[in-house]
């Protein structure tokens, strides 16, 4: 029995040496594993591939050719060394006692001119037409120009449609006229309405003026400083005593007159202020064609 223990572990290792040589020798070698009495169904380890032959010489791939390089720059067209840049950018330095000559004027013909900016004036032939076509009554003026302000098409308006007189004459910009006489003949039904009375005349306050608004001098320029502004104080009439801009008594035919026209005076004026707007127009109404952002207008 102890004999039997002692040769079993080799008897292992005589097998497993007999199924790599039969693998190894391939169906000859199984054969004879067979004969030895090996198992038909053991697992043959396989064998790696035999190596491929070596590749003909004539296929083998060229050396890469080593790429031309360019030629050297010339001496002439190297840039200059780090001194020669510095001697460069030296000052001359005159000899003892010797001046550097000033250089040479610059020719008049080659001078720049100073920039002047030009603003063509606005063509108001169209608008003439139509205020001619109002019935309003005026002639042009020169063009205004004091510092800032000025106009360069200014008019003198003196009477709109029905013969109203404008008292004292206005000096407006065909815009702020045009405004003024569409604005004039809503004013004149109000009054008929509301009065029963035909207008007569307005009576203005201030037109062209170069000033600050609410005659401060330190504020933004007045409308008025373009001729695009115009203060009416009061209306006049053939046959009744003449109305104010003021605020009249609650109920009154006056009162009712003046909330019309006022209110109507926001449909042509971008700009109207007057009695209860602030102290400076507590006694007239400003109208004017102030521009604005987006298109709006200021009614109070």
């Amino acid at each position: 029995m102890e004999n039997a223990m002692r040769h079993r572990p080799t008897s292992r290792l005589v097998g497993a040496a007999t199924l790599v040589l039969a693998g190894a020798l391939g169906p000859t070698g199984a054969c004879w594993a067979q004969e030895k009495g090996v198992p038909s169904d053991a697992t043959a380890i396989p064998m790696p591939p035999p190596a491929p032959p070596p590749r003909p010489a004539e296929l083998a791939t060229p050396a890469q050719a080593e790429a031309p390089r360019p030629p050297e720059r010339p001496a002439e067209l190297s840039p200059p060394s780090e001194t020669a840049r510095t001697r460069e950018a030296e000052p001359l330095k005159p000899a003892d006692g010797a001046e550097i000559p000033a250089p040479p004027p610059r020719p008049a013909e080659l001078s720049t001119p100073a920039l002047a900016i030009t603003v063509a004036p606005v063509d108001d032939s169209a608008c003439r037409r139509r205020l001619e076509r109002l019935g309003a009554r005026f002639e042009p003026l020169p063009a205004l120009a004091n510092g800032q302000c000025g106009a360069a098409k200014p008019l003198k308006v003196t009477a709109l449609a029905d013969d109203l007189a404008l008292v004292p004459p206005v000096t407006l910009v065909c815009e702020a006229a045009e405004s003024l006489a569409r604005w004039a003949t809503e004013a004149q039904v109000a009054a008929e309405r509301d009065l029963g009375q035909p207008l007569k005349g307005l009576t203005i306050g201030t037109s062209y003026e170069c000033r600050g608004q609410n005659h401060d001098p330190d504020a933004k320029l007045s409308e008025h400083s373009f001729a695009n502004g115009v203060d009416v104080m009061g209306f006049t009439f053939a046959s009744r005593p003449a109305v104010s801009v003021l605020a009249a008594p609650e109920g009154t035919p006056e009162a009712t007159f003046l909330t019309a026209v006022r209110g109507r005076a926001c449909a042509f004026f971008r700009t109207v202020l007057g009695p209860g707007s602030d102290a400076a127009h507590a006694n007239h109404l400003h109208l004017d064609e102030r521009q604005r952002n987006a298109g709006h207008r200021l009614c109070q």
